[in-house]
């Protein structure tokens, strides 16, 4: 049965307002939580950009069963791997097991603020390489100490260790990236319902192990369409630009302009808007037949999340189950 997730987005609502939807999800009956790790916002009007690790330490504490990932974390720029590694090892003990680190290769708009440079995305999935065997050398305990083409690391240990290895689910896009992470992950992440990238990462794995595949599909729920509608080119046109577009804009000024063209009309047309839930339930059936074991679901909009947890979370997860027996 396909695990249907909810989305902590830290681009459109405060650490606080966050804290208060994952308590308010998991009483819904979602059966997971994923947060983005954002510097900045894709856009002005989105708002907020609080410290995703800091905020997911209050979920665990906050929340009682739910499982809990990084949708993504880049562990090669803004972080240093050894650092991510101790943050995830710190996680999932305060969870009680509950955590899965995703990552990924980053963008432009988070990991330019530390002055390192933006690089191409071969170089990024290099480091990613890299940054995996670190992140996985210390959360299998002892001391480290590497030499590598990007990252250095001089002994160091994490002293604070779950009972298991903290569980890593890689972003992936296409062919090259699946061929170069699957053998390195334990799950796969992916935005995209691509039947042939999900074949491919399990052909890939060790023995052709079955994984846990995860992706995400925006809404924007509301009781009058037009609201919906205009919340959603407000705050999530930026999401039509395409990944090869939106990897490489540094900042919100950026995405302000990359967009000015977007009308509402047209982002209505790549995200359900208003109150038909059987529209997102239609939105979510390419990724359960391109074999995507857990899809989170995102609503757009800090202002509209409590009404959404309350008034429409429910009967949508009804919905979706239906469609999955």
């Amino acid at each position: 049965m396909t695990r249907f997730g909810y989305t902590l987005m830290t681009e459109q609502s405060g650490p606080r307002e966050l804290v208060e939807y994952a308590m308010a999800a998991e009483r819904a009956g979602f059966d997971f939580l994923v947060s983005s790790d954002h510097f900045s916002p894709w856009l002005d009007e989105q708002g907020h950009a609080p410290h995703a690790w800091t905020m997911l330490g209050a979920v665990a504490q906050a929340t009682e069963s739910i499982p809990l990932m990084t949708y993504v974390t880049c562990p090669t720029l803004r972080y240093h791997p050894v650092i991510v590694a101790q943050q995830a090892a710190t996680l999932q003990i305060l969870s009680g097991g509950r955590f899965t680190l995703g990552l990924g290769s980053g963008e432009s708009l988070n990991e330019h603020v530390v002055g390192a440079g933006w690089p191409g995305l071969a170089e990024r999935h290099e480091r990613l390489e890299e940054a995996i065997g670190i992140i996985r050398a210390l959360n299998s305990g002892g001391t480290v100490s590497r030499h590598g083409h990007w990252y250095r690391v001089d002994s160091a240990r994490i002293w604070d260790l779950p009972p298991d290895p903290v569980p890593i689910a890689v972003a992936v896009s296409g062919a090259h990236s699946v061929q170069r992470f699957a053998p390195l992950a334990d799950e796969m992440i992916s935005t995209d319902p691509d039947e042939t990238v999900v074949r491919s990462w399990r052909e890939a794995r060790p023995g052709n192990a079955a994984t846990r595949v995860t992706g995400q599909v925006p809404m924007s729920w509301d009781t009058h369409r037009d609201k919906a509608v205009q919340r959603a080119h407000e705050q999530f046109r930026w999401s039509t630009g395409g990944w090869d577009v939106n990897a490489n804009l540094p900042t919100t000024d950026a995405f302000a302009a990359a967009t000015r063209l977007v009308r509402p009309e047209d982002v209505a047309d790549s995200i359900p808007c208003g109150p038909d839930l059987d529209a997102v339930v239609e939105a979510v059936r390419p990724y359960r037949e391109a074999g995507f074991t857990d899809i989170a679901v995102v609503q757009v909009g800090d202002e509209a999340q409590q009404r959404f947890l309350t008034e429409a979370a429910g009967p949508l997860l009804e919905k979706l189950r239906a469609a999955d027996s």
